[in-house]
C-alpha cells in the first residue's frame, strides 16, 4: 500500500494561486469522486482520499495500491485550469513517511501560518468527516488521520505550542487600531457568516467599538451571528450603498469571484469624503479587488499580507516546537510500523489458510483411523507426524535443492524461525 500527498500553501503559493484550488466544504464530496474516478482509471481501483482547503492550504491525501503523484498533479492543474508545470513549481509532493509527518504537523498547528493555531485541527477534522461520508477513506487513511489527532491532541496537553499565539483576526485589530486612534467611535462591517468571521467579530466586539454590522447572502444565518454581538443584519446586495457607513470591513465568504469591487469603494471613499477606510480579507479566493489597495485612502490587507504580524510571537515558542518534534517523530514511526505490519497481512493470511488445510487433512484421517477402532494413542501419534511432515517438507527441500548459496539462505531461515531458543 502506497500513501502519498500532495499540496499548496502559503509558503509555496501566492494568494491568487491558492484561490484557484480553493474548495468550499460543501464542494469537497463530488471533487473527491472526480478525483478518484481519475487515478481509478489508472490504479484499476479507486484510491482512498481526502481534501483539506482552508485559506492558507490546499492538500489532497491518497492512498492506494501504487504511487500516483504524477496523475493527481494533472488532475488538480486541470481542476484549477494551469499548467500543471506551474502547479509542480508551488506545490509540494509526499510520500510515506513523509505523509505522517506532514499531516502531524499541520494538526498539531505546527505548518500553519500562525504558529501552534488550533483552528486547523478542527478544519482537518471536518475534511476527513466529509471524505468518510462521501466513503473516499479507508483504513490506511482513517488510520492516519486518526493518529493526527491523537498527535495533535498530545502536542497541545504536554507543551506551550499554543502559548501567546497570535491570530489573523489578534492581528487585523492590532493593525486596525494603529490606524484608528479610538476602537470604541468606529462602525464595523463582517461581510460572511462563517467561523473566520466569528472569530473576527469576537476580537473587534472585545474592543466595543461603536457598531457593527453583519451581511451575509443568508440573511437568517447572519442574524444568528449577528445576535451574539447586538449587530445590525444587511443583505449583501445593499452593501454597494452602504459600504460607506463603515470605518472597517472584514470579509470572508466562499465567493469564487470578488463580491467589493474597485468602482464600489471609490464611491464609498467619495461619500466619506476620503475618510480612511481599513479593510481585511480574509478570503480565498478574494473577496475585495486587489486594485482596490492601490487607493490612496484605503489599507487594504489579505491573508499573506497579515503574515509578518502574525509571525512576532515564534521566538518566544521554539523550546515547544521542539517538544512537539519530538511527540511528531515518535507518532511517525509508529505509524510506518503499522504500515509495515500492513505489507505482511497477504502473507500471514495465505499462512494461515495453508496450515488450516494441513489440519483439517489430517484431522479428517484421524477420524477415520479412529471409526476403524485404531488405538487412541496410535492416531494421536499419526497425526502429530502427519502436521509435523507437512510443515517442514518445504524447508527440507530447499535444503537438498538448489545451488550452494541458495541452501545457505535456507539454512539460515530455518536456523531463524526453527531452532531459535528460548531466552
Amino acid at each position: 500500500m502506497a500513501v502519498w500527498a500532495l499540496g499548496i500553501n502559503h509558503t509555496t503559493a501566492p494568494l491568487d494561486l491558492r484561490g484557484r484550488f480553493a474548495f468550499a466544504l460543501d464542494q469537497i464530496a463530488p471533487t473527491l469522486h472526480s478525483l478518484r474516478t481519475d487515478v481509478g482509471n489508472r490504479l484499476g481501483r479507486q484510491p482512498e482520499a481526502a481534501i483539506l482547503s482552508t485559506c492558507n492550504r490546499t492538500e489532497i491525501y491518497c492512498a492506494g495500491a501504487q504511487n500516483e503523484i504524477d496523475t493527481t498533479v494533472e488532475w488538480l492543474a486541470q481542476s484549477g485550469q494551469v499548467n500543471p508545470a506551474l502547479l509542480r513549481s508551488h506545490s509540494y509532493a509526499l510520500h510515506d513517511a513523509s505523509v505522517a509527518r506532514h499531516a502531524f504537523r499541520v494538526a498539531s498547528g505546527l505548518d500553519s501560518m500562525v504558529l501552534g493555531e488550533a483552528q486547523i485541527l478542527g478544519q482537518l477534522k471536518d475534511a476527513v468527516r466529509v471524505a468518510e461520508e462521501a466513503g473516499a477513506l479507508g483504513s490506511t487513511l482513517n488510520q492516519l488521520f486518526q493518529r493526527s489527532f491523537a498527535v495533535a491532541k498530545e502536542v497541545r496537553t504536554s507543551t506551550e505550542i499554543g502559548a501567546h499565539s497570535i491570530s489573523m483576526s489578534a492581528a487585523a485589530v492590532r493593525l486596525a487600531a494603529q490606524l484608528f486612534e479610538d476602537l470604541t467611535r468606529v462602525k464595523v462591517l463582517f461581510v460572511g457568516a462563517g467561523e473566520m468571521i466569528e472569530l473576527a467579530a469576537t476580537h473587534f466586539a472585545a474592543r466595543s467599538p461603536k457598531g457593527i454590522a453583519i451581511a451575509n447572502r443568508t440573511l437568517e444565518r447572519g442574524e444568528k451571528l449577528a445576535g451574539r454581538f447586538g449587530a445590525e443584519t444587511m443583505r449583501l446586495a445593499d452593501l454597494p450603498t452602504r459600504l460607506h457607513e463603515f470605518d472597517i470591513v472584514v470579509s470572508s465568504t466562499a465567493s469564487q469571484l470578488p463580491i467589493i469591487g474597485l468602482g464600489a469603494v471609490e464611491r464609498a471613499l467619495k461619500a466619506r469624503k476620503h475618510r480612511p477606510m481599513f479593510m481585511v480579507d480574509l478570503a480565498v479566493p478574494r473577496d475585495i479587488e486587489p486594485e482596490v489597495k492601490e487607493l490612496e485612502d484605503v489599507y487594504l490587507y489579505t491573508v499573506d499580507d497579515l503574515a509578518h504580524v502574525v509571525q512576532s510571537g515564534h521566538a518566544n515558542r521554539q523550546a515547544a516546537v521542539a517538544q512537539a518534534e519530538a511527540i511528531i517523530d515518535a507518532g511517525v514511526q509508529s505509524f510506518v510500523h503499522w504500515m509495515d505490519q500492513r505489507t505482511a497481512v497477504p502473507l500471514i493470511q495465505q499462512l494461515q489458510s495453508q496450515t488450516d488445510e494441513w489440519r483439517a487433512v489430517e484431522l479428517a484421517r484421524a477420524r477415520r483411523m479412529l471409526a476403524k477402532g485404531e488405538d487412541v494413542d496410535a492416531v494421536l501419534e499419526a497425526l502429530s507426524r502427519g502436521l509435523t511432515q507437512k510443515m517442514l517438507h518445504g524447508p527440507m527441500a530447499e535444503l537438498r535443492t538448489g545451488d550452494a548459496e541458495a541452501r545457505q539462505r535456507a539454512t539460515q531461515a530455518i536456523e531463524h524461525f526453527f531452532l531459535r531458543k528460548e531466552r
